[in-house]
């Protein structure tokens, strides 16, 4: 990597955690009491796997201890958000489903969020974001088979 590289790498992370903290602060401002936006983030992967998902793929997927997303699970299950059930796979482990009010809230959440974007001065360039997606979802791909390829190759050494 040039001393080019280096810097477009470094002000994209920049610039990735900005944004990060700038849509963590307006979801965050839409949560009920006991949820950040961790939460919200998790919730959503939650639901775009309707078969559920096992604290160990989400630990593995949020690149968090197994132990701290067990703690989050209980949050969202107690709030009733997510329900934990056996894993039909494996009688071992269990999986986690997103609810009809994990649901509910991930919907008006993303609902209010979009009144707040609405609302801004200057206004936000929804055809630039538009355009970003595809090339943001291309470089998290990447990032996730970097994740994946450390992970085979830690597991052979």
């Amino acid at each position: 990597m040039d001393e080019h590289d280096h810097h477009s790498v470094n002000r994209f992370f920049l610039e990735a955690g900005i944004i990060s903290q700038f849509s963590g602060t307006l979801i965050g401002r839409h949560l009920p009491e006991r949820l950040s936006n961790h939460h919200f983030y998790l919730l959503g992967h939650i639901s775009r796997r309707p078969e559920g998902s096992t604290p160990q793929h989400l630990a593995y997927a949020f690149q968090i201890p197994k132990t701290s997303m067990t703690h989050m699970l209980k949050v969202l299950e107690e709030l009733s958000l997510i329900e934990i059930a056996p894993n039909p796979r494996d009688a071992r482990s269990k999986v986690a489903r997103i609810t009809e009010a994990g649901g509910e809230l991930l919907h008006t959440t993303l609902r209010a969020v979009a009144k707040d974007i609405a609302k801004m001065d200057p206004p936000m360039d929804l055809a630039l974001i538009g355009e970003l997606v595809p090339l943001l979802q291309a470089v998290r791909e990447q990032l996730d088979e970097a994740r994946d390829n450390e992970n085979r190759w830690a597991g052979q050494r």
